[in-house]
């Protein structure tokens, strides 16, 4: 099984490779995806490699999409390839994991309007915007949808994508 996060240069560091270490931890296949190949920076200065561009993505060969925050998704959202990886894994409904300003990609591929969501408190406004039902919570859970705030929701993040993956797996 193979898991995919998407993120590029200004990524939150700990959104990003604490899911990447615990799906590792749990045996699946994990492909960093950026714009281009090469090291993403975090914001605190640690370093992904990702070897993948977003044009070698077929999201048919992943079980689950992880989105982490910071900086990265400000970019990310304007590019048509990664919303439409996120389309992809909308329609044939397989786990969707987006943190703090993650879902800005979800946003923009117009996918929340009547999902439950949360996200970064200054993106707030926008996913209602978006047409999103906004939850200030640690995670929000709709469907196939796990969202989460900022870093120290890590933990409640991880334990509801870690189900969903289990969920699909049935």
């Amino acid at each position: 099984m193979k898991a995919l996060i998407i993120s590029a240069d200004n990524f939150e560091d700990t959104e990003l490779l604490v899911p990447y270490y615990r799906l590792k931890e749990a045996n699946l296949t994990v492909a960093v995806a950026s714009i281009s190949r090469g090291v993403i920076q975090g914001k605190h200065g640690y370093e992904v490699a990702a070897y993948k561009t977003l044009d070698d993505v077929n999201p048919d060969d992943y079980a689950i999409l992880i989105l982490p925050g910071g900086e990265a998704p400000m970019l990310l959202r304007k590019e048509p390839k990664v919303l439409e990886i996120a389309r992809s894994f909308f329609v044939r409904n397989k786990p969707v994991a987006a943190i703090c300003h993650g879902p800005q990609i979800l946003i923009s591929a117009q996918l929340l309007q009547g999902r439950h969501a949360t996200c970064y408190h200054l993106v707030a406004d926008e996913l209602k915007e978006a047409g999103a039902l906004y939850e200030d919570r640690e995670v929000v859970v709709d469907g196939n949808l796990v969202t989460s705030r900022q870093p120290g929701d890590l933990p409640a993040f991880m334990r509801e994508a870690m189900k969903q993956l289990e969920t699909s797996r049935s």
